[in-house]
């Protein structure tokens, strides 16, 4: 079968094209058709996912060739044919970066990434790997991540400087000690407590991980002279209506005076859900489907915007290249997708039916959970830079007077596990509002 109706009726091999694409379920019951193969490696995102779903109205097993650069390069033939996957139904293209603005920062300095045995945090070493950083650092509180990062990196780069180091970023003092010893230059700060149910049950947590570790790293990058401060940041702290994405709204603010404070270049990256990182909901899809359901959904309109976890680090690390400092970097996500679509999309893609063989269950939202993620608040506005998907938010006014002192202040409140802790983060973020 194929798109361009002046090919149908011809042969191929002795083989017929006999249809159009959209004709697709037509003949794969005519035909009793086993399993498609999607043929158009070169072709856009919304077209596969187009066609995927096109595909999806039979009970065939879906497959699709690799890209056509891998397979001209000759590092995968045919026989490499893989399952569609839920990324190809995102219905954007993958965000494409500069790579020689990313080696021309990273090449040669000294690197340290906190979280960095997270998802989004073991991604950037991987990246930041390959630009030949002078010293890559890992930096967790978790020793099993950070000790899967560091043996996959020393297998992978022989020659790599790599030191991993297990802290936690709310000790000041062993935060201080690494500044001083090991003199970052570039510091990408992903550390952070992100669950959102998790942090409505225990909110002093959010505020002395997110808060308190961000202000102490972000202090020590500028006390001892880092030359850029990236922290991630995420969409769940426009408008927030959780703790999570409050408390991440305060980190944004404490990058934006910081970079008033010190000659370090402080920016933070805003992006959406990452598509297989830690809690996001395609594992946990993934596993309910497995277990043979249900698939548990909160709400059946909830939307949410997605990204694969290259597709953010390559994001993070471009924002580094464009850093002034004080700029919010965010991504323009594509059209959002509704959770239900891609719950039914993923039961279909296992070959399994939804509500015959996986029942999906609607549950109810959880604490703190919007029904649709904002990208950026109204006021922020919006400035385009040379990758076309990668915005600038300008940077908000707010009442910086005695800022710091305000947030040792929330801190040291949270560590007295003070039972009003979400009235002292609403003070600091008015657009915080609990649903």
């Amino acid at each position: 079968m194929d798109d361009d109706p002046r090919k149908i009726g011809r042969d191929i091999n002795g083989v017929r094209i006999v249809g159009h694409i959209s004709e697709v379920q037509k003949y794969a019951e005519e035909y009793k058709v086993d399993q498609i193969v999607i043929a158009m490696p070169s072709v856009d995102r919304k077209t596969i996912r187009d066609i995927v779903a096109e595909c999806q109205k039979t009970k065939c097993k879906i497959q699709a060739l690799p890209g056509i650069y891998q397979m001209i390069t000759g590092k995968v033939s045919v026989s490499d044919m893989r399952d569609v996957d839920v990324t190809d139904l995102l219905g954007r293209e993958q965000v494409k970066v500069n790579l020689d603005e990313i080696v021309g920062y990273i090449e040669d300095d000294v690197v340290l990434v906190t979280g960095g045995g997270g998802s989004i945090g073991s991604e950037l070493c991987r990246q930041i790997a390959t630009h030949n950083p002078k010293r890559l650092i890992i930096l967790d509180v978790y020793e099993n991540n950070a000790y899967d990062i560091q043996q996959e990196l020393k297998r992978r780069h022989v020659d790599l400087d790599l030191v991993t180091l297990i802290a936690s970023v709310r000790d000041k003092t062993r935060v201080d000690k690494i500044f001083e010893e090991y003199k970052p230059d570039i510091v990408f700060h992903a550390a952070a407590h992100k669950h959102v149910p998790l942090m409505e049950d225990s909110p002093d947590e959010a505020v002395k991980n997110n808060v308190g570790g961000t202000y102490n790293v972000a202090d020590a990058a500028g006390r001892f002279g880092a030359k850029k401060f990236i922290l991630i940041s995420t969409d769940k702290a426009v408008n927030p209506t959780n703790i999570m994405g409050a408390t991440k709204r305060i980190c944004e603010m404490i990058i934006q005076k910081m970079d008033k404070t010190y000659d370090t270049d402080y920016v933070a990256v805003r992006f959406g859900n990452v598509l297989g990182s830690n809690g996001s909901v395609i594992p946990l899809f993934r596993k309910q489907i497995a277990e043979g359901g249900p698939v548990t959904l909160t709400h059946k309109d909830i939307v949410r915007y997605f990204m694969t976890i290259p597709e953010a680090v390559s994001l993070v690390l471009q924002a580094g290249a464009y850093a002034k400092g004080g700029e919010i970097f965010v991504l323009d996500m594509g059209e959002p997708v509704k959770i239900y679509d891609l719950a039914l999309n993923m039961i279909r893609l296992s070959g399994l039916e939804p509500y015959k063989d996986v029942d999906i269950k609607i549950v109810g939202l959880r604490p703190g959970e919007k029904l649709y993620e904002e990208r950026l608040m109204a006021e922020e506005g919006l400035q385009k830079t040379s990758n076309e998907l990668i915005s600038i938010g300008k940077p908000i006014k707010f009442n910086d007077t005695d800022f710091f002192e305000k947030i040792s202040d929330l801190v040291d409140s949270a560590k007295k596990e003070t039972p009003d802790i979400r009235r002292l983060v609403h003070k600091l973020v008015p657009t915080y509002k609990e649903e």
